[in-house]
This record gives C-alpha cells, structure tokens and sequence, in this order.
C-alpha cells in the first residue's frame, strides 16, 4: 500500500483544500492528513476559527482522507513520516524547497496551488462586506 501525507491548517475550507487533498490520494492508496493543533498554532501566532477537534471531524467526513494526525511542531515531520511508513509528501508548491530535506525518507512532491482561493482571499474578502 503507497502512503501519501500532507500537512497544514485546514481552517476554513475550500475548493482549493478540496483540490490538494484529492490529488494528494491520486498519488497513492491512503492519505495522511497532519493538521496543525491548536497549540501549535498558538506558537506559530495563527489563529484558527475552529478547534483541532471540529476540523479533524470535518477533514475525516472527506472522502479522499484515511486518518487525520495532529501536527504538534515543525520537526515531527521525519517522525511522522517514519512511524506512519510514509512514501509520498505533499505540499502546496508555496512551500516549493521548504521540505526537501524529507526526500532521504520518501518522495517529496509539491503541487501547484488552485488558482482564484485562498484562505487569506476569503479572510480578506470577508473583511470588506
């Protein structure tokens, strides 16, 4: 069975989150979703509109996602990647370069972003209503 992991926030989502998450398991048999906890948010000064627990519920009632993990820190990447027997990383290509170390453990991909959303797009545009 190939594996595939992805990481990120996963707050408000959209198509674009949608997009990465099925490309994401057209690369193998079961996608890993790592999303942020609520504490590491809190480190990295990000501010989540909802919990770990409600975005883990929502990421878990996708389709294309197997197992949702929290991601605690930066350096648990080799970690997760290890103890969950990992072949594929996936990132949005805005991190392009930023885990290229991870490629001494699996293949490392970075897919392009989905044109015309973001989560910032959507936090801006609300701000203007």
């Amino acid at each position: 069975m190939k594996k595939v992991i992805t990481y990120g926030t996963f707050d408000l989502l959209h198509w674009g989150h949608i997009n990465l998450l099925k490309r994401a398991k057209e690369m193998g048999d079961y996608l890993i979703v790592a999303i942020s906890s609520d504490e590491f948010n809190a480190l990295k000064n990000k501010k989540s509109y909802h919990s770990f627990e409600n975005r883990k519920m929502i990421l878990e009632s996708i389709r294309y996602v197997d197992e949702v993990i929290a991601e605690d820190n930066w350096e648990q990447k080799i970690t997760d990647v290890q103890k969950h027997d990992v072949d594929v990383f996936v990132m949005g290509d805005d991190w392009k370069g930023h885990f290229d170390f991870l490629k001494d453990y699996c293949e490392v991909v970075y897919l392009p972003r989905t044109i015309g959303i973001s989560t910032t797009k959507i936090k801006k545009d609300l701000l203007s209503v």
